[in-house]
């Protein structure tokens, strides 16, 4: 599944849902779902710059596909890096570097979550699309 039909999908089960109050919830439980990062990998090389909240994002190359791993100590960012993970995981590097996270801005995102928040969403897009540069630079 291309990352634009990934992110239409989010879209879609996000419009199902009406009230804010409740998005947030199933952004905590998609946080819930996401499986925890091993600790050998929280670690401060692997953290993610510009969050208030402690996240880590780890990735590696399988074939000519980019798998990502993240975890996070605070509920609603570990949803907001899952959805980040589900989005660009599993993708070309080229594609990923191509590719603009349109589903943010579509679901209100940056609107509804407190400034801190917004910042560490754009800041895990950053590091996402920076391990992509690598893997694409290592071929």
């Amino acid at each position: 599944m291309s990352i634009l039909h990934k992110q239409a999908e989010i879209i879609e089960e996000f419009d199902a849902i009406e009230q804010w109050e409740d998005r947030y919830k199933h952004i905590i439980s998609i946080g819930r779902a996401l499986p925890a990062l091993a600790e050998e990998h929280m670690t401060e090389d692997n953290k993610v710059r510009g969050c208030s909240s402690s996240v880590w994002l780890i990735a590696r190359k399988e074939g000519d596909k980019v798998i990502y791993e993240a975890d996070s100590d605070a509920m609603i960012v570990r949803g907001l890096v899952s959805l980040i993970v589900r989005v660009f995981s599993g993708e070309q590097p080229a594609h990923i570097l191509a590719a603009s996270p349109d589903f943010i801005e579509e679901l209100g995102l940056n609107q509804n979550l407190s400034a801190n928040r917004a910042n560490g969403l754009a800041a895990m897009v950053k590091k996402v699309k920076t391990y992509a540069l690598a893997f694409q630079a290592q071929s």
